[in-house]
C-alpha cells in the first residue's frame, strides 16, 4: 500500500510517537511505500527528526510548517503538500494534529485521493478562548467534509466531534494510540537503581507524574495537594518527569510551602528513559486538563502502577475507579488529597490496581495492535472509494 502521513512537527508527545510508530510499522512490518511529511521537529520537547530519518521510509521536512497561525507559511505549506502528494501519488493520506489535519485533508480532497484524519486531541478545547474554540471548531467542520474516515483515539474524543456536528458517528472508528509495551512490562528492573539516584528510600513512597511543565498540565494541582498529602503521609515523594517553562514558578512555589526536599523535577528526559521511571514510582498521577487520552495511563497500568486521573476525555475508558485506580473531578484539589493518601497508605492496594491494569490493559495498547486496527479502517475507506 502507498500511504502518505502529514503531521505539523515531529516533538516528542503522544500524537507524534503513535505516528510514528505506525510509520515504522507499515515500512517494517507490511512493506508498504511511506512517506511521513511533517514540519520541523521544534520544541523544548525535544524532538523525534533524527529516529525519523534513520526509519529507512521517505521522509519530508516542510521548513514553513509550525504550529502558529501564519498565512503565507500556511499557504506556502500547502502548495508543497500538493506537491508531494502530487509526486508520491499515494493511494490514502492519513493527516495527524490540528494545523497538518487541515492543510493534509485540503490538498488530499484537491487531489481526489482518500484521506483519513486521527483524532489525538479535539482541536477545541478546555482552556481556549471563545473566539479560537469557535474558529477552530469551525475549521474542524471544514475539514470534515474533505475527509473519509475519522480515527479517533478514545471514544471520548468521537463523542466530542459528535457533539460538536463536525461528523456522524458512523464516520469514526476508535484505534487506541499504541506503543512498545515491553519497556513498561519491564520498567521494574532499574527500580532500585533509579530511586537511589533520585534520593528515595524503600520507605519513600513515590507518587509520579509525567508531562511537560506547560499550561494545561495541571502541576499546580499537585502542588496545591501537596500539603495534605505530605501531612497525612511524610513519606510521599513526588517526580515530575518533564521540564518547560513552568518550572521556575513551580519550584518557586514548592520552595514557599516548606516542601523542596519532597519533590524531585527529572528535567527533559529521552523517550526510552520514561519506562524506567515509571518503574521507580507507586502510584502515576495525571492532572491535565485537556487530553485525547494520555499515554502515561496505560503506560503507568502496563508497568503494573495504580493511576489516578482527573476525569477528563478518554481517561475513564482505562482508569477504573476502584480496579486500576481512581478517576477525580477536573481541578478538585481536594478530590486529589483522597485518593494519593489512598494509595498511598496501602501497598496491598496498589500492587493489586497495578496488577490488573496490567492484565486488562497490554495487549490493546500494543502499537502493532493500533497499526492492524488502521489498516483495517484504510481498506474499508479504499474499498468505499473503488
Amino acid at each position: 500500500m502507498k500511504i502518505v502521513h502529514v503531521i505539523t512537527r515531529l516533538i516528542i508527545g503522544g500524537a507524534q510517537e503513535n505516528t510514528l510508530l505506525t510509520v515504522e510499522d507499515q515500512h517494517r512490518d507490511y512493506e508498504d511505500d511511506v512517506t511521513l511529511v511533517s514540519g520541523p521537529g521544534l520544541g523544548p520537547e525535544g524532538s523525534l527528526e533524527e529516529r525519523a530519518h534513520g526509519g529507512g521510509f521517505d521522509f519530508r521536512i516542510i521548513p514553513q510548517m509550525g504550529r502558529s497561525i501564519r498565512p503565507w507559511s500556511d499557504w506556502t505549506s500547502y502548495r508543497q503538500i500538493i506537491d508531494i502528494l502530487r509526486e508520491t501519488r499515494p493511494e490514502i493520506v492519513h493527516t495527524h494534529s490540528s494545523k497538518a489535519g487541515i492543510m493534509g485533508r485540503a490538498a488530499a480532497a484537491k487531489l481526489k485521493i482518500p484521506v483519513v484524519h486521527t483524532i489525538h486531541g479535539a482541536a477545541f478545547h478546555y482552556g481556549q478562548s471563545s473566539l479560537a474554540h469557535w474558529n477552530y471548531r469551525r475549521a474542524e467542520k471544514w475539514a470534515a467534509q474533505r475527509c473519509d474516515h475519522f480515527i479517533s483515539v478514545c471514544d471520548a474524543m468521537t463523542d466530542q466531534y459528535v457533539a460538536a456536528q463536525i461528523a456522524e458517528p458512523d464516520q469514526f472508528t476508535t484505534v487506541y494510540s499504541g506503543m512498545d509495551v515491553e519497556p513498561f512490562l519491564n520498567a521494574n528492573e532499574s527500580r532500585d537503581e533509579l530511586r537511589r539516584r533520585f534520593g528515595f528510600t524503600a520507605d519513600h513512597v513515590v507518587v509520579g507524574k509525567v508531562a511537560r511543565l506547560f499550561p494545561l498540565k495541571g502541576h499546580e494541582h499537585i502542588v496545591a495537594a501537596a500539603p495534605q498529602i505530605v501531612d497525612r503521609n511524610p513519606n510521599v515523594r513526588f517526580l515530575l518527569v518533564g521540564d518547560g517553562i513552568l518550572r521556575p514558578e513551580f519550584e518557586r512555589q514548592i520552595a514557599e510551602l516548606g516542601l523542596t526536599e519532597h519533590f524531585v523535577f527529572t528535567g527533559l528526559v529521552p523517550p526510552d528513559e520514561v519506562a524506567g521511571l515509571i518503574g521507580a514510582m507507586d502510584i502515576v498521577v495525571h492532572t491535565s486538563r485537556w487530553e485525547g487520552l494520555a499515554r502515561v495511563l496505560p503506560q503507568g497500568l502496563i508497568a503494573g502502577k495504580p493511576v489516578i486521573s482527573f476525569d477528563i476525555d478518554g481517561a475513564r475508558e482505562v482508569v477504573k475507579p476502584g480496579e486500576t485506580g481512581y478517576l477525580v473531578p477536573a481541578g478538585t484539589t481536594d478530590g486529589l488529597t483522597e485518593a494519593v493518601s489512598e494509595l498511598a497508605g496501602n501497598a496491598q492496594l496498589r500492587d493489586q490496581m497495578g496488577t490488573t491494569g496490567r492484565d486488562r490493559f497490554t495487549d490493546q495498547f500494543r502499537h502493532q495492535t493500533m497499526t492492524k486496527r488502521i489498516r483495517e479502517v484504510y481498506e474499508l475507506v479504499l474499498s468505499r472509494s473503488k
